[in-house]
């Protein structure tokens, strides 16, 4: 019991307030890496453990999902539709509908913190397959960020086994889950899927010990090979600082050994990320609070005419900024009621 007490005290100090909120799971990986199937896994090992849970699809391209998801993209952007109104390509028009999307994500954001009895555990967010769309523009860094700042916030990044067999596909998987992590800043799992068909071992044993790596590299002396050689010793401190899973879509293989890696990963994100992100937000706002009031000031010196004292005109100033900064009451009514999970 004293044991219990230390451990409450200890998350208490290390700013465990957020326990009621959601861990949010961003699954990202590269096409035909498994999410999808993986999600379906996951999905049902909530319902089967009785374990709240919420379930997101960003993907507008895919046809049909194995899982009920409580938000789809699909039932808010055509993706189609999109692809014909703006003459875009596949690609193209998936950026362009999540986008879209992104513009009402506050609305999603506020069906996450609906008050729920029992509360959410888990808000799981499937991801486009094509990896770039997703990461690399600026709809996935909004809704990154949009997670991140209000929930306990992870990145699943999901690798397909039997393709990392081979070496420099183990050393692609690397660098774009590196670029990743560097790029939102938050704890990231590396999760080997298709553990029923390869084992992980391997990969555990190139990311221990980058020997190993390189006597796997030594039948190639392509200048590929050479590269992939150079980038082990590189990545050899990002790999010590990763926590890795190795699961089954198919199987059910660890999924518990998964959702035990997500708890932790939401404890290094209170530890670490949360306040490094309020630190940056409070800096950011009171650069705003400093941009507002030189905006004032020269609003108040441009009104003030010959014989008027810049005092007499501070609150007229005051009131026309705000009036400016207001946003349109059409514009906020057309946001309403738009995204729904079903709930309503």
């Amino acid at each position: 019991m004293a044991d219990t007490g230390g451990h409450a005290e200890e998350a208490s100090s290390s700013g465990r307030s957020d326990d009621a909120k959601p861990t949010v799971v961003l699954v990202i990986g590269m096409a035909g890496s498994g999410k999808t199937t993986l999600l379906q896994r996951l999905s049902s090992h909530l319902h089967t453990t009785q374990t709240p849970g919420y379930i997101i699809n960003l993907d507008p391209a895919v046809t049909q999902v194995p899982y009920g998801a409580n938000i789809d993209i699909r039932d808010t952007v055509n993706y189609k539709n999109v692809m014909k109104q703006y003459g875009l390509g596949p690609n193209g028009g998936i950026l362009t509908s999540l986008n879209l999307f992104a513009t009402r994500f506050d609305q999603v954001i506020s069906l996450c913190e609906k008050p729920r009895d029992p509360p959410l555990k888990y808000i799981i967010v499937d991801t486009p397959g094509q990896i770039e769309i997703f990461t690399w523009s600026a709809s996935g860094a909004i809704i990154t960020e949009a997670f991140a700042s209000g929930f306990p916030t992870m990145i699943a990044f999901i690798i397909d086994t039997p393709r990392c067999a081979h070496p420099q596909t183990f050393m692609s998987n690397m660098l774009q889950a590196c670029s990743i992590l560097y790029k939102s800043k938050l704890p990231m799992l590396l999760v080997f899927n298709k553990t029923d068909v390869s084992r992980h071992d391997f990969a555990l044993d190139w990311m221990a010990d980058f020997e190993t790596f390189h006597v796997a590299l030594q039948a190639d002396s392509s200048y590929a090979s050479t590269l992939s050689k150079s980038l082990s010793l590189v990545l050899e401190e990002f790999y010590c600082n990763l926590k890795t899973v190795g699961v089954s879509a198919v199987t059910g293989e660890n999924i518990d050994e998964f959702f035990t890696s997500v708890e932790a990963c939401a404890e290094e994100y209170l530890k670490y990320y949360k306040p490094e992100m309020d630190r940056k937000v409070q800096a950011r706002n009171e650069l705003e609070v400093q941009r507002q009031a030189k905006e004032l000031s020269r609003l108040n010196l441009d009104r003030t005419g010959p014989g008027q004292s810049a005092g007499s005109s501070s609150s007229g100033g005051k009131v026309a900024l705000d009036a400016r900064t207001r946003p349109p009451a059409e514009s906020a009514d057309e946001l309403d009621g738009h995204i729904s999970d079903g709930s309503d």
